[in-house]
């Protein structure tokens, strides 16, 4: 088994933090987005989508997507549990998930792939070139983090984490999304206290250095 990871791509940290959660160590292979390696054959056989992480077993089945990965490990080694305990649990933690995803995330993400330079020419996940950056994009991007931060602030208000009173896999996407301010110059400003007492403590447990 073997994980394709790049250390410096949001997604692949999601599934760092969560294997470091639950206590599992998985080999890596880095592939370095900054050199494009993502578009050599080699990686494309692997995964045609061109992104990373990519888990892939020993039987050779691959598996993408961050949460689909977190899905495998939590199946396998259910404990602790990161994605809910029983019905109503799991679909609470399943709808801040997506909330934090589809909200935070791909808010940061939109930001972030219209605005630094480094994405020049290639604003979309996994194509080389052909998709400039669009400015009004990265615009909206940072209003919907600012709509992102206020409405996590609200549901730490009555939470100690996203989803409830345990930490969660819509811990780890919100923290991940939340680090990207730091590329936009965006930190939860000092009008949401809660997403920042919550902020700290992520960051003070060992899986955030993942």
């Amino acid at each position: 088994m073997k994980l394709y990871d790049f250390a410096l791509a949001p997604n692949p940290r999601r599934v760092r933090m969560f294997l470091a959660e639950k206590g599992i160590e998985v080999p890596t292979v880095q592939v370095n987005l900054r050199e494009h390696e993502q578009f050599k054959p080699d990686f494309q056989a692997v995964s045609r989508h061109a992104v990373v992480p990519v888990l892939e077993l020993d039987d050779g089945t691959l598996i993408g997507e961050s949460v689909a990965i977190c899905r495998y490990f939590e199946e396998i080694q259910p404990e602790p549990p990161l994605m809910g305990v029983d019905a109503t649990d799991k679909a609470i933690v399943e709808m801040w998930s997506r909330r934090t995803e589809i909200e935070g995330f791909q808010a940061f993400g939109e930001a972030v792939r219209n605005a630094l330079p480094f994405f020049e020419g290639r604003s979309i996940p996994g194509v080389r070139d052909g998709f400039p950056q669009i400015p009004a994009l990265a615009d909206r991007g940072k209003q919907r983090v600012k709509m992102f931060y206020d409405k996590l602030d609200q549901q730490l208000a009555d939470n100690e984490f996203v989803a409830g009173p345990r930490f969660t896999i819509a811990d780890i996407t919100a923290f991940v999304s939340v680090g990207f301010g730091e590329r936009l110059e965006m930190t939860p400003p000092e009008t949401c206290p809660n997403l920042i007492r919550w902020y700290a403590a992520i960051e003070a447990r060992p899986s955030a250095k993942a």
